[in-house]
């Protein structure tokens, strides 16, 4: 923990300086963006210190976590947009994986935090659930909006990239900072890291795995989803040798307007890109180098320890694209969970988004996407990775 604070330091200064820095083609920022600002900066600052507070206390209390091993993890990439949530939802079902929820990257990263929760909720349970009704019902009107976007619920799996917020390594930051470099050169870790900094980083998120696995059982096997981590890829290779990966891929054209309407709402609430041009102009270029990091370090023709899918795929036939990775990684399918994910398939088959994504502006128009990502339809094609899978007929 010690070693990332200078790291910790120079990303914080980067975050307040681009807080109230004017966007691009402004003189200043809007009093809405100061104002916003002024609030969330201070809230979000002090709770990722407490944060910070507590993972040195687990250093303290709980040092034998370091003993933990982090063997064979299930990691789940790809690009934004493209199945990820889909598959590290169903896979959460497995019982011999064990993933982070919600609650745990944002509430308690921590261990310390984790078993004051339980205890508090051990309590609560006796008192017949106050705490946990009024929570379901904060959290009902709190994630509504994002469940065409993002299901969010604080007990179901989430992208453990969040429990990177206490050390602000977390590119979802580029949201309220959208001017802050240091955000976008994380995003693009295996080529624009120094490789102190991608060491110390991973160093770091290797002792969250561990405190989890110290938590829920070392025993488990752990399952990571990060789609923000498609620009690691090599340096997740390089941390965990033994990890097994699973790659979910989607047409450039579809993944470029969906990402940006994704994000929509969160550029306007912080009102850091009124004009709408910094992310139109950036994110088509990061998610363009997303798919090259991919590909470079994860062959979409797939690979001993890895398999590479695309959106379709999964969409029609999700219970018999994981079974059979499963069976071409060795990993074990017990009966249950297989039953488990023909469940899960019906449901991803049955789903209907009712997200309304906004038109793209000419800079998205689809010529400039296929020409931009030109490459990688190459890659994906040879792959046989455009073609639209038949659907499985129903048993």
């Amino acid at each position: 923990m010690l070693a990332v604070m200078g790291d910790v330091v120079g990303r914080g200064a980067a975050l307040v300086g681009a807080a109230f820095r004017a966007p691009p083609g402004r003189r200043r920022p809007s009093v809405r963006r100061v104002v916003t600002m002024a609030v969330f900066l201070p809230a979000f600052l002090l709770v990722q210190a407490v944060h910070g507070l507590c993972l040195l206390l687990d250093e303290v209390l709980f040092p034998a976590y370091r003993k933990v091993k982090v063997n064979d993890p299930l990691i789940v990439l790809g690009v934004p947009r493209s199945g990820t949530t889909m598959v590290h939802r169903a896979l959460a079902r497995d019982p011999n994986l064990t993933t982070f929820s919600t609650w745990e990257c944002l509430l308690a990263p921590s261990i310390i935090q984790r078993r004051a929760v339980f205890a508090l909720g051990r309590l609560d349970a006796r008192l017949g659930r106050p705490l946990g009704r009024l929570l379901a019902w904060v959290e009902g009107h709190l994630f509504a909006r994002l469940d065409d976007v993002h299901a969010m619920d604080l007990s179901a799996p989430e992208e453990d990239y969040l429990a990177l917020l206490p050390v602000l390594a977390c590119f979802i930051l580029v949201v309220p900072f959208p001017t802050a470099e240091p955000l976008w050169r994380l995003a693009r870790a295996d080529r624009d890291l120094p490789e102190g900094q991608r060491r110390r980083l991973m160093a770091f998120y290797r002792r969250l795995l561990q405190r989890h696995l110290f938590v829920h059982g070392p025993d488990k096997r752990l399952l990571s989803k990060n789609a923000a981590f498609a620009g690691s890829a090599a340096t997740l290779k390089e941390t965990f040798p033994e990890a097994r990966f699973l790659v979910c891929l989607r047409r450039p054209d579809k993944v470029v307007p969906s990402q940006l309407s994704a994000i929509a709402d969160g550029v306007r609430l912080f009102a850091g890109d009124p004009d709408e041009t910094l992310f139109p102009a950036r994110m088509p270029e990061l998610l363009a180098d997303y798919y090259h990091a991919l590909l470079a370090a994860l062959p979409p023709e797939g690979g001993p320890r890895h398999r590479v899918f695309a959106m379709e795929a999964l969409k029609n036939d999700l219970a018999g694209t994981l079974k059979g990775a499963y069976r071409d990684l060795g990993l074990p399918l017990e009966d249950a969970f297989a039953a488990a994910l023909d469940e899960e398939a019906a449901a991803a088959r049955a789903y209907r988004s009712r997200h309304a994504y906004r038109p793209p502006g000419p800079a998205l128009d689809p010529e400039s996407i296929d020409a931009r990502f030109a490459p990688v339809y190459q890659r994906l094609d040879a792959a046989g990775l455009l073609a639209v899978p038949p659907r499985p007929k129903e048993a």
